[in-house]
């Protein structure tokens, strides 16, 4: 039994007449007929009564009708979601991002990407950057928005969507929070809060060397994986830290953030998108080109 038997069941039992049914079906009289008989003699039982009244579903056949068209109905919505999956317009896409991204990517993009592919499901997950290279190298997430620099595996790649320097985040109670020029060696007496090595290395070398670019290493007084930590850590006065600079647009109350006037030009960070091309899926390939669209420098689009 196919789905066409279950057709040619269906156009018959609403037509009750085998030429009117050959017709809709686009097929002569004779082969419905041999058609019909043989999805009876598969069911075991007769499922229409032939007579000189022409065509009429047997109990068999009513007690079958909604099962067939059901059947129907499923089958043509797996034929719809596996199409729609082959060009990325069905399925689902494992998103991997930092939280800082909840900022200043996510609202760019993900509007943008259920706007144009409405039938995606989209599954977020929140992890370090770390965790998230680790994720797409084991095919456990198809996209990740990660801060960079970052350590890569072979084989997952990079796309820069934003690229900004650190700023100083300083407790306002603290001397430097009143000066008005401040360059990064004048904090070389300074206590930081730093990020862990296990969990936040980027952040941590790109901060180590942005330092000792300037003449010095950082004594390190705390650690803490999340930018949000830093800055909690620093309003409780337990140091200074250097934090990406869109931590400013959401201000701690009792930590000022200042710009570093001889910050190195080439210590700056950023958020990339990251993904495995050896396993890449449709689904997240329309989203990574959704968010270069979004990240283009507005000349390009």
């Amino acid at each position: 039994m196919d789905f066409r038997h279950l057709q040619q069941f269906l156009v018959l039992a609403d037509t009750l007449n085998f030429h009117r049914a050959a017709e809709k079906l686009h097929m002569s009289q004779p082969p419905l007929s041999v058609s019909i008989r043989k999805l009876e003699e598969m069911v075991g039982v007769p499922l229409f009564v032939r007579g000189r009244q022409g065509v009429q579903l047997t109990e068999a056949g009513l007690a079958a009708l909604d099962e067939a068209r059901r059947a129907l109905f499923h089958a043509e919505q797996f034929r719809l979601a596996a199409r729609a999956g082959a060009v990325g317009e069905g399925g689902t896409v494992r998103i991997g991002f930092v939280g800082s991204a909840t900022h200043a990517i996510l609202p760019r993009v993900l509007p943008l990407f259920r706007q144009r592919y409405p039938g995606v499901t989209v599954v977020l997950r929140e992890a370090t950057s770390i965790r998230i290279m680790q994720d797409l190298a084991e095919d456990a997430l198809e996209v990740g928005i990660v801060r960079v620099p970052v350590a890569m595996g072979s084989r997952v790649r990079l796309a820069p969507l934003t690229t900004e320097n650190f700023v100083l985040a300083v407790h306002n109670s603290h001397p430097l929070a009143r000066r008005g020029r401040i360059r990064l060696a004048d904090l070389a007496d300074e206590p930081f809060i730093m990020y862990t090595a296990t969990e936040a290395a980027g952040l941590r070398m790109a901060a180590i060397n942005a330092c000792q670019l300037r003449g010095f290493t950082p004594r390190i007084a705390q650690e803490a994986v999340q930018v949000q930590t830093l800055l909690s850590l620093v309003e409780s006065g337990l140091g200074v830290a250097l934090v990406p600079a869109g931590a400013r647009r959401h201000p701690s109350p009792n930590v000022v953030t200042k710009t570093l006037a001889d910050f190195p030009a080439d210590a700056s960070i950023g958020i990339s998108l990251a993904w495995n091309p050896g396993a890449e899926r449709s689904a997240a390939r329309n989203l990574r080109e959704v968010a270069a669209h979004a990240f283009r420098p507005k000349a390009a689009k």
